[in-house]
């Protein structure tokens, strides 16, 4: 196995469960861990072996991108959902959606939510 990590991946977005958060939409963040089984992909220097990130990465913008959530809990959960689906070869998902504009009442740099699919 092996890890392919991709960090920060920003994304314009209107989730939440205020109003507001819909009308004016925010920055979301997002990591992903993904654990791979590498088949052919580290002998055979083969791409269409392991994941190729660029996808992964478009994969992430769509479900980000896409219908608003109220949780970022199920966002994260679509999100590694979707990129095990499009990549068979991905034993396991870690997603993280880190929100720093939450409407909380008082100061904070970020919420965020981990999951690991499949748990």
């Amino acid at each position: 196995m092996y890890v392919i990590r991709m960090k920060n991946c920003a994304f314009f977005a209107r989730h939440g469960v205020l109003d507001e958060e819909e009308r004016l939409g925010q920055r979301f963040y997002v990591d992903a861990s993904l654990t791979v089984e590498p088949g052919r992909a580290l002998v055979d220097d083969a791409i269409g072996e392991t994941v190729n990130y660029g996808v992964a990465f478009t994969v992430i913008e769509e479900i980000i991108t896409g219908h608003r959530r109220f949780l970022i809990e199920a966002l994260a959960l679509e999100v590694a959902k979707a990129l095990t689906s499009r990549f068979p070869q991905i034993r396991k998902a870690e997603i993280t959606v880190r929100k720093p504009n939450a409407p909380v009442p008082g100061v904070l740099d970020y919420v965020e939510v981990t999951v690991v699919w499949p748990e």
